[in-house]
């Protein structure tokens, strides 16, 4: 593994178990062994590695949206696809902890999660259009129906490692909690046949 790619690694591995307010760029190279010159090197601000980490996390989600898009949608591949946005969220549970001050110290990451949730709602929306083509998906009874749980699904993404964290609760074993839960928010949309289908992998 190179250097940089290291720094990534160890970064996330501490900010996860300590929490951001406790690690600096001395602890990583203290951790690492090395020197924080040549953590410097390739990392000159703590945000720059936040950033770098930010963008992994991104890139992993581009992947389950992507998959969502690209492949045959169906309501197994809408649980499957929960469950890696859990998991994904899960290990990199330090952003999700520290989701508005690092929103509020890096108007760069501000920026880019602003544009973000552009694009993660056109990719929803394209989402809905493919269930109701598939007969899965009622048609919207009132106008921004869909908009409204996007939002929401996405507001619990965001947050519900925050109320693990309050609740002092196991986050691996939540973990699975939120997957139904996210899933179990588009059943009051679903068809008879949509229902019908959610509940055989429910219940599988």
């Amino acid at each position: 593994m190179k250097t940089k790619d290291r720094i990534l690694a160890t970064s996330l591995k501490l900010f996860n178990e300590r929490g951001l307010s406790q690690v600096t760029l001395r602890t990583i190279a203290k951790e690492m062994s090395i020197s924080q010159g040549n953590l410097n090197y390739h990392f000159k601000k703590r945000q720059d590695i936040i950033k770098a980490l930010y963008l992994q996390l991104v890139e992993r989600m581009d992947q389950i949206f992507s998959g969502l898009l690209e492949m045959e949608i169906g309501l197994p591949l809408i649980f499957q696809s929960n469950a890696a946005m859990i998991e994904a969220f899960l290990d990199f549970k330090f952003f999700m902890l520290d989701f508005v001050q690092i929103m509020r110290e890096n108007g760069e990451i501000h920026q880019h999660y602003l544009q973000l949730q552009v694009i993660r709602k056109q990719q929803f929306e394209g989402i809905v259009i493919l269930l109701q083509q598939q007969g899965l998906l009622r048609a919207e009874e009132f106008e921004g129906e869909y908009s409204s749980l996007q939002k929401r699904m996405s507001i619990v993404g965001d947050f519900w490692i925050s109320s693990s964290e309050v609740l002092d609760t196991d986050q691996t074993e939540q973990a699975v909690q939120y997957k139904n839960i996210l899933s179990e928010f588009i059943y009051p949309y679903l068809t008879p046949k949509g229902k019908q289908e959610f509940l055989a992998i429910r219940t599988a």
